[in-house]
């Protein structure tokens, strides 16, 4: 069986990938090949073709095994994989989707190390393929081989140029279309190492490929093209994994909306995700989220070229030989938040003492008026900026317009750059792209080159970003202690519950107090009499409202009241609740009316639990109350995270200010917010699968400390 044991967290979630050697799959020693072809332009044929060079190239045994022919590219078939004289470390399968489960049984029992599916026909299809795909995930689970596939391509086996050099891009992809533009890019000088292109994944699947890849010194960035991941858990491992190795996942993921999503899912029959939890995931482990396949290339080639800056929020340059391209680019990396310094008075003087005139700006941006690139100034004044100590990076615009002016530039970037340890971004502006100075001396080099400045701009700033996220980065995997004696008490306080999807009120803070979540005191009362002693003993004013298990959202039906502040507004609204109740929800079970301790002096927050269908429970905090849905001001984590990641949640929020006081307003105890959420997310993490939804809302965040004024929890059915 090709499962291993792995350690779990308290969800039951691993905490560590499965080991996989994919050395023996991307270079096999010996390949078979079922349903091998040369017969004219068949798919087929043309896969055979491929796999048949692939194994000379590699001095890898090839067997072609098909009834059909007796030899195969002047092989000697085989009828089947029993009859191949070998051990087989890679069986490509060729055949139909209604074929192809046999004949991957046959290399499970031949003992294949690795197998891959080419056919189409599975779970993309609808039932009858998802039957098919059902029968490859138990046969996988089963025997000894590992399974790439189905509805995938043979890219792995592609040929790779080996005349480039630097830091490599390794390519993921679960659509071969659209990774060959990132490919195709070695034309252009940019190296690539790897391809996987994964499918279905109904064995091997994205984060296998990642965490190798990351492995692996020559790789300097993951670049990937994603409808939708096989498992939450394992997409967080990887990207943990890779953050560890300082090495970048750079992904295009498709579904952000309803179209693309179903698009997604007809293509490899993938779950795309929740968009924002998938960008929450991807925000939280590093991975940066690109939308085209040009800012793929962009941002990958990139980031492989060069290294850490100097500080965490490093300086630009934007030196032009043109005013308006200077001005242009400098207001493009200024809104997306680069920072531009303005040159010290030294530097200044340097660049006017006989480099570029005194009647052009030399502050930041450096605009040298032209001329200058034609001489040695032009080399000179590199050298100014690039020893400035305010500068880290550099941002060239180039128009192209004059090779006159063009190709002495290019040249003296590309040996300023190799001198000095700063990145220099260049950028093309013609449109034509077959000048000399771009085609022979800037994509000859190693230089980041870009054709437009917004993809120099998304590139730069994700080069800051990573690598201060990098930097910070602690892996939240670790071993993880037992089941606090909480989740124990809570399982058994559930037992006393009747059964029905959503608990009393308070029943639900019970479970959050529970977890050490603070809450108010309430008391359920049936009669009037009883509501006023409760109010008595709690202290006017109190908050009343209808006790239900059958009615989540009270507020929304009139059936809370605040500021409850007499004996004789008790009882009349103890009443009028049990009246409204009545009325607005018939067939609601009502069990008397809650009388609340009011406590409002703070910031009301929410800290919901959710359950998102690719990577289990999540948790979320924002900005609470009855306008929740207005402000739609929530930030997401995916657990497992620490106490740094809650406390950039909360910081992210857009009216975080409020959590430090405005207008004469005290600031409110941020680390009592901090704690809740941590405490949520031990109570997502031990106890998802009791509850779908957990929401403490209002939370009211004190100066002091924070209080849960309701808690509504879902049970899991």
């Amino acid at each position: 069986m090709v499962s291993t044991d792995l350690p779990l967290d308290v969800s039951g979630r691993p905490i560590a990938l499965r080991p996989v050697d994919l050395d023996t799959f991307l270079r096999p020693r010996s390949i078979a090949v079922v349903g091998a072809s040369e017969a004219g332009a068949k798919p087929n044929s043309l896969m055979t073709a491929r796999l048949h060079a692939f194994a000379s190239e590699h001095g890898a045994r090839f067997h072609p095994v098909t009834p059909s022919h007796s030899s195969v590219f002047g092989v000697a078939t085989v009828a089947r994989l029993a009859d191949v004289d070998d051990s087989i470390d890679l069986a490509v399968l060729l055949t139909g989707a209604d074929r192809v489960v046999d004949h991957y049984a046959e290399a499970c029992a031949v003992g294949a190390r690795f197998a891959v599916v080419f056919a189409s026909g599975f779970a993309e299809t609808g039932a009858r393929g998802a039957e098919l795909e059902r029968r490859l995930r138990e046969l996988v689970a089963e025997g000894p081989t590992r399974l790439l596939g189905p509805n995938t391509n043979l890219n792995a086996f592609s040929e790779f140029r080996n005349d480039l050099v630097g830091p490599a891009i390794a390519l993921i992809t679960q659509s071969g279309h659209q990774g060959r533009p990132v490919f195709q890019a070695q034309e252009l000088g940019v190296r690539l190492s790897h391809w996987a292109p994964t499918g279905n994944e109904v064995d091997l699947e994205f984060a296998d490929f990642a965490a190798y890849f990351a492995d692996h010194d020559d790789v300097g960035v993951i670049a990937a093209y994603i409808e939708g991941f096989k498992d939450g858990r394992t997409l967080l491992l990887a990207a943990d994994h890779a953050a560890r190795r300082h090495t970048p996942i750079v992904v295009v993921k498709v579904g952000r909306t309803e179209t693309g999503a179903s698009m997604a899912m007809s293509h490899t029959g993938h779950l795309t995700g929740h968009d924002p939890v998938i960008d929450a995931a991807f925000d939280q482990f590093g991975v940066i989220r690109v939308d085209g396949l040009d800012e793929l290339l962009d941002v990958s080639a990139t980031l492989a070229r060069t290294g850490r800056p100097a500080r965490p929020e490093p300086g630009f340059c934007i030196y032009s030989i043109s005013g308006g391209t200077g001005a242009h680019l400098a207001d493009l990396a200024a809104a997306a938040g680069l920072r531009i310094p303005t040159l010290s008075e030294a530097t200044q003087r340097a660049l006017h003492d006989g480099l570029i005139p005194e009647y052009l700006r030399v502050s930041n941006p450096v605009d040298c008026g032209g001329p200058p690139v034609m001489d040695d100034r032009g080399r000179r004044i590199l050298d100014v900026l690039l020893a400035a100590p305010e500068i880290d990076a550099m941002l060239v615009p180039i128009t192209g317009a004059l090779d006159a002016m063009s190709e002495p530039m290019t040249r003296d970037l590309v040996a300023a750059a190799a001198a000095s340890t700063k990145p220099v971004f260049v950028v093309w502006g013609s449109p034509v792209g077959t000048e000399r100075a771009y085609r022979e001396t800037l994509l000859g080099s190693t230089l980041p080159v870009f054709r437009t400045f917004q993809n120099c701009v998304r590139a730069a700033r994700a080069w800051q970003d990573w690598w201060r996220f990098a930097d910070e980065h602690r892996s939240p995997f670790v071993a993880d202690s037992p089941a606090s004696p909480a989740a124990a008490s809570v399982r058994a306080h559930l037992e006393t519950i009747p059964a029905g999807p959503t608990l009393r009120e308070t029943d639900a803070k019970a479970i959050v107090r529970s977890y050490g979540i603070a809450t108010t005191r309430d008391r359920s009362c049936r009669t009037a009499a009883e509501s006023v002693a409760a109010a008595t003993e709690l202290g006017f004013p109190v908050v009343m409202k209808i006790d239900s298990p059958d009615i989540a959202h009270k507020s929304d039906l009139g059936l809370v009241e605040v500021g409850v502040a007499t004996s004789s507004a008790v009882r009349r609204i103890h009443r009028a609740l049990l009246d409204r109740a009545r009325a607005s929800a018939p067939h609601a079970r009502v069990d008397g009316v809650l009388v609340c301790e009011q406590v409002d002096d703070g910031v009301e927050m929410l800290v919901g639990v959710s359950t998102d269908e690719l990577f289990g429970p999540v948790v979320s905090v924002g900005f609470g109350g009855v306008f929740v849905e207005v402000l739609a001001d929530v930030a997401i984590g995916v657990p497992p995270f620490d106490e740094r990641h809650a406390r950039r949640m909360c910081s992210s929020l857009r009216g975080a200010a409020l959590l430090r006081g405005v207008r004469g307003a005290p600031p409110v105890d941020e680390n009592a917010l901090v704690d809740v959420i941590m405490k949520a997310q031990r109570l997502a993490l031990e106890l998802g699968d009791e509850f779908t939804e957990i929401d403490i809302n209002p939370l009211i965040v004190r100066r002091l400390g924070a209080v849960a004024l309701d808690a509504l929890v879902v049970r899991r059915t």
